[in-house]
């Protein structure tokens, strides 16, 4: 008969606990010591005649694995690996080397964060193998991976429940720990979507005693977490609202729940790709009965920003000028709902999606070409909706390299250039409707009093075609800036800001009339 081992929480039921023979099972710590501590009580909890192996990734295990004198294997087989990537893909011959796989569980405690900068191919490719060879032989392989920053490999491994029988983590808040399990597979079945509460007890943890005979966690459809900004000073409007003070405090408590409502309030426009992040985060982990809406409380969002957040898993974004009466209303509308949109596995692919172009102010005509023209050939943009490209022709008596010192974009993505006795910029993401307002912003002067004329393309296949007469015209007819001449070699009091250099204004005194006469 094929043996089948278990984690060291006693407490939890045998769907969540065994570890048949012949798979792989992962579990994620936000502690080392957690891990460690995992490792142990696992350890302790095999029968006297079970084989049972440890592998250590970066520390010597005779440091930190401690056998229990009176429960655990009689013998455990102990093995080093260095904290090098190249020992992961050797770990299965290496053992080969060592002991006869069949009916053993193997243990192998990762270093901290040793798979940030493995690629999701790479650990995909490995974990097939991993599997294979687990199957083949005919053990288990359970793999304990702390790390601080785990919430990107949790979402990716998610998916890959082909080669994996089990993903859980290990989460410390304060003097309690959160056992989150995205699936576990085993002889007694499937479970799913499970989170339970352990609290310490000697070496190891057991579960809280409320939670002893739930084993699905009770519904919270009515649940409403939201930051207090949302309610702009009104307490709670009933039992089911909870208020946190801060985005971060509403994420932890929200990566507790299954169906509930949780509200992100938005006040600047750096808080985006973070709060993109966390809801990228819980609606991978949490599922689609999760209701995630962004309440934008001061104008900041972008069409760009409003598509990233939508993308991540956000069910609704209320815009800054709704009324909260009318905020209430939408929050309504959503209840009931099950999120059925696509969300990539990697949040990167969102990112690039939404902010392929990293360039901001002048560049030269032939770069401006291809930057451009790189940002209408990507597939993952919304057709016509990639931006605005603008060309302005300076009044007379200004020349265009004047022209463009007025020119001043705040956004990344906004690039110009000149040739051709014109100023061409193109603005990324932006409406065309948007933009009057767009350049009221990055010109200090009326748009009139600086320029006699402009061309405006908005559609992709009128950008293209654009493109192709400006790639046509001979460099000779390039212009350039004007050239710098308040530089720090040609200033001496002066300071760079960050963005630009400036003056440090200097007193001066005056001369009184009395001294101008006796000079």
């Amino acid at each position: 008969m094929d043996p089948i081992f278990s984690i060291g929480i006693h407490s939890l039921w045998d769907e969540l606990r065994h570890m048949p023979a012949g798979g792989v099972w992962w579990i994620n710590a936000d502690r080392d010591n957690d891990a460690v501590r995992l490792v142990n009580q696992t350890v302790a909890s095999q029968p006297a005649a079970s084989k049972v192996a440890v592998i250590s990734m970066g520390k010597e295990p005779k440091n930190i694995i401690k056998l229990d004198e009176h429960h655990g294997p009689e013998k455990i087989r102990l093995f080093f690996m260095p904290d090098k990537e190249n020992s992961l893909y050797s770990l299965a011959p290496d053992l080969l080397c060592s002991v006869d796989p069949h009916h053993h569980l193997f243990i192998l405690l990762c270093a901290s964060n040793a798979w940030q900068n493995i690629s999701n191919d790479k650990l995909r490719v490995w974990l097939e193998n991993i599997h294979r060879w687990s199957k083949y032989h005919n053990c288990t392989l359970l793999i304990v991976n702390p790390g601080n920053n785990n919430d990107k490999l949790f979402s990716f491994l998610t998916t890959e429940y082909r080669s994996l029988y089990g993903l859980a983590s290990l989460r410390s808040q304060q003097d309690i720990h959160l056992y989150d399990v995205a699936f576990w597979c085993n002889e007694k079945g499937v479970s799913a979507r499970q989170q339970l509460i352990l609290e310490p007890r000697g070496d190891g943890w057991q579960l809280a005693r409320q939670e002893e005979t739930t084993v699905q966690p009770r519904s919270d459809e009515k649940r409403i977490l939201s930051n207090v900004a949302l309610l702009e000073g009104a307490p709670p409007l009933s039992e089911y609202w909870t208020l946190f003070d801060n985005n971060e405090a509403l994420f932890e408590e929200a990566r507790t729940t299954q169906a509930a409502t949780v509200i992100f309030s938005l006040t600047q426009n750096n808080q985006i790709e973070n709060l993109a992040r966390q809801i990228h985060s819980l609606r991978r982990q949490r599922g689609s009965a999760l209701k995630i809406i962004v309440r934008e409380n001061t104008a900041s969002l972008r069409a760009t920003d409003e598509r990233l957040l939508l993308g991540c898993g956000a069910n609704m974004v209320i815009p800054w000028n709704a009324p909260l009466s009318r905020c209430l209303t939408l929050i309504e509308s959503v209840q009931g709902q099950q999120f059925n949109r696509h969300v990539p596995e990697d949040i990167a692919t969102l990112l690039t999606m939404t902010q392929p172009l990293k360039l901001r102010g002048f560049q030269t005509w032939d770069i401006f070409c291809d930057a451009v023209g790189n940002m209408m050939q990507n597939t993952l943009l919304p057709p016509d909706g990639k931006g605005v490209l603008v060309a302005l022709r300076p009044v007379p008596g200004i020349r265009v390299e004047q022209a463009l010192t007025l020119c001043r974009p705040n956004r990344v993505g906004d690039i110009m250039t000149i040739g051709d006795n014109r100023l061409v910029l193109f603005l990324s993401f932006c409406r065309v409707n948007d933009l009057d307002t767009a350049l009221n912003h990055i010109f200090p002067l009326p748009i009139a009093d600086i320029f006699s004329n402009r061309m405006v393309w908005f559609e992709d296949n009128q950008i293209s075609a654009e493109l192709v007469n400006m790639r046509a015209l001979q460099p000779e007819k390039w212009s350039r800036p004007l050239p710098v001449t308040d530089g720090p070699n040609q200033i001496r009091n002066a300071e760079h800001d960050g963005r630009s250099w400036r003056r440090i204004p200097q007193p001066l005194r005056l001369l009184s009339e009395t001294t101008e006469r006796s000079s």
